[in-house]
């Protein structure tokens, strides 16, 4: 399903931030390999996310072949520290190589695994976390991360809107047709689990931006 008109997609498109030349290859690589990837109007966002949280750490949850980190990098701060996790080997490794070729590879931490067993290896807080493993592993992957987040910092969920759900069924569930996820498949009730959960913790402001797959975007306020 289309979440935006044409003309405002392509408007968006036009308007997004170009990539950058390694960016370019891997956006090639991923449409050549069907590999979802979340694009450079989404990808814009998550730069500025990583720039007006100032951020210092950074965890994603399922980063591929480490594209949208890129974008991360782009906006957190200099002396930053960013941690990939990717379960497939292969795909983990290719990050490596491009975060080389882009000399990030020295502020990066590379785990290969399961996130959620993953993330609790890692000491300390985060400024900016990301979810895009498992879509109905969201809630339980924000029960993990929600204490760990910096006042100020910020928690994005892709895939909100498109991916492997099934959007009709979450908007009706939105408007209160709570009947609506019935039948539908594990991701798109866990997109709803985790909207619920998000929404629910008054330590939290959560928006949905329609860009890319659409991105939940949740800042941590107190």
């Amino acid at each position: 399903m289309d979440i935006l008109t044409d003309e405002t997609r392509r408007f968006l498109a036009a308007t997004a931030p170009e990539h950058d030349e390694i960016q370019a290859e891997m956006a090639a690589y991923a449409e050549q390999n069907g590999f979802p990837i979340i694009g450079p109007e989404a990808g814009g966002v998550l730069r500025m996310l990583a720039n007006l949280a100032n951020a210092k750490r950074l965890f994603e949850f399922g980063s591929g072949f480490g594209y949208s980190a890129t974008w991360f990098a782009k906006g957190m701060a200099d002396d930053a520290e960013l941690f990939l996790t990717e379960h497939d080997a292969d795909e983990l490794d290719m990050a490596r190589d491009f975060f080389e070729r882009t000399g990030l590879a020295d502020r990066t931490t590379f785990l290969e695994g399961d996130a959620l067993e993953l993330v609790e290896q890692v000491d300390g807080e985060f400024d900016l976390v990301l979810f895009d493993h498992q879509k109905h592993r969201y809630a339980e992957a924000f029960d993990v991360v929600r204490d760990r987040i910096e006042v100020g910092g910020v928690v994005v969920a892709d895939n909100i809107m498109r991916g492997p759900i099934d959007f009709g069924s979450l908007a009706d569930w939105s408007e209160g047709a709570t009947e609506a996820l019935d039948g539908t498949n594990a991701d798109t009730r866990g997109i709803a689990a985790y909207l619920d959960a998000v929404r629910a913790d008054p330590r939290y402001e959560t928006i949905v931006l329609p860009v890319g797959n659409g991105i939940a975007v949740s800042s941590r306020v107190e």
